[in-house]
């Protein structure tokens, strides 16, 4: 008798720490619902991976010219949408496990500690600095319809303006997960398809320009090759739909005869088209009409018609503000799993609200502190957009997959390592320039 006590006990707290965990999991915003369909994760996705970095396509050929900048472009379409495959299908490898989060994957990849060092910074690094560009992106397209429907009123600082947007993230933020932000999401996806087809639209009934010209704009060999690697930053931000992937992948259900794969696969495909249709067009006809006179956002070559370029500008500003709480939920996710896994705090409606006001409050400072949103789209672009999208899904299926060597499946993951490496090598030094360039002549908070 005295021998079994112990042993119940054991398996009583067992149980309870375990009953605890689950409480925990379904008050946390990334597993707290299971019941998402396919085409959420159609719109989720397109929301995350067609970002305001779209509008700077046409820019970013016009550093990278004719020929590389089209093979750039369909290069990266097919080599993210084949790591994007391999991330939903190591999602549930495991059988009877799911991979809920990206450093879950790393650190059944790499070991426990290792996958956490890995993933975890770079996973930051991609979601604070999109957050971060994101508020910065929503401030200047505030500005511009505000200066477009109204040409002759007093000007505003740049720095009311993200104010201004980010006031409706200190709402928002408080939506607790993934479904609930679905119809916040939903409008994003349709007013980055309608804005982008306004940009080529435009675009195509302005007609090529007179004096349009397609050779490189910088008078030195050196500029020249700064603004080519800064360009592939920017080719690089414009595909970054993978650190949310797997977060996205966790609110669909799954059962062992239907794995939660097939659905979001099938989002994941009419995400890819609606990408392609919202990319190819912007970059190549915004190339083909202005040029190398192209100006960094597209919208802005645009002059008129004035109506058309502030509607442009509005959706921009509704898509980015579900853009950003995409890229927030999963840092609300890690923060709030840390302070109640770690620190244990209990798991409460004004722990949530504290966390989250916090951290909208910090992107907001940061934005108006350092609104360089070119320099700073190449450089967080080369340095973790390249790593967490072109190459450690790869890194991972070898790990875990290990493919004979020199089979196919060999081959084409170390092709696309050796490519997303030397983005991550190449674009922040272009990226860099561009900042300390434009910072030269910042006049801060102004």
């Amino acid at each position: 008798m005295g021998v079994e006590a112990p042993d119940y006990q054991h398996a009583r707290s067992n149980s309870d720490e375990i009953a605890r965990q689950k409480a925990i999991d379904e008050w946390l915003p990334i597993t707290s619902s299971r019941n998402a369909k396919w085409w959420y994760s159609a719109f989720h996705n397109v929301t995350a991976m067609v970002g305001a970095g779209v509008l700077s396509l046409p820019y970013a050929m016009s550093e990278l010219g004719w020929g590389p900048g089209v093979v750039i472009l369909i290069l990266s379409w097919i080599i993210t949408l084949y790591t994007l495959w391999q991330m939903v299908e190591m999602h549930e490898m495991v059988p009877g496990k799911r991979f809920d989060r990206y450093h879950e994957l790393g650190q059944y990849a790499f070991g426990e500690k290792l996958g956490l060092y890995i993933v975890v910074p770079q996973q930051l690094i991609v979601e604070v600095g999109v957050c971060i560009v994101y508020m910065v992106t929503g401030g200047k397209s505030l500005k511009k319809f505000h200066e477009t429907v109204c040409s002759s009123c007093k000007h505003i600082k740049l720095t009311y303006f993200i104010f201004i947007f980010s006031s409706v993230h200190f709402v928002l933020s408080h939506l607790p997960n993934f479904n609930s932000i679905s119809g916040v999401s939903l409008a994003a996806a349709v007013m980055s398809l309608s804005y982008s087809t306004i940009a080529w639209g435009a675009s195509l009934d302005k007609g090529v320009q007179p004096d349009v010209q397609y050779g490189y704009k910088a008078k030195s060999t050196s500029g020249t090759v700064f603004n080519f690697l800064a360009a592939l930053g920017d080719v690089a931000f414009a595909y970054a739909g993978h650190n949310v992937v797997l977060e996205i992948q966790a609110t669909i259900p799954s059962t062992p005869e239907k794995p939660s794969k097939g659905p979001m696969w099938k989002g994941v495909l009419v995400a890819y088209i609606v990408v392609a249709l919202c990319y190819f067009p912007v970059a190549l006809i915004g190339y083909w009409v202005f040029g190398n006179s192209v100006e960094e956002n597209i919208l802005l070559s645009l002059k008129k018609p004035a109506w058309l370029v502030a509607i442009a500008n509005m959706f921009v500003v509704i898509h980015v503000i579900g853009s950003y709480q995409i890229y927030a939920m999963p840092v609300f996710d890690m923060m709030e799993t840390m302070l109640v896994k770690k620190l244990h705090f209990k798991p409460s409606a004004a722990l949530r609200f504290v966390v989250r006001s916090l951290y909208v409050a910090f992107t907001m400072f940061i934005a108006i502190t350092f609104p360089f949103f070119g320099g700073l789209l190449s450089f967080f672009g080369g340095f973790a957009f390249a790593p967490t999208t072109y190459f450690l899904p790869c890194v991972m299926w070898l790990c875990i997959y290990k493919p004979k060597r020199f089979s196919l499946s060999w081959w084409t993951n170390w092709i696309c390592i050796v490519f997303g490496l030397l983005l991550m090598i190449l674009a922040p030094i272009g990226g860099l320039r561009q900042i300390i360039v434009t910072a030269k002549t910042y006049d801060f908070y102004s």
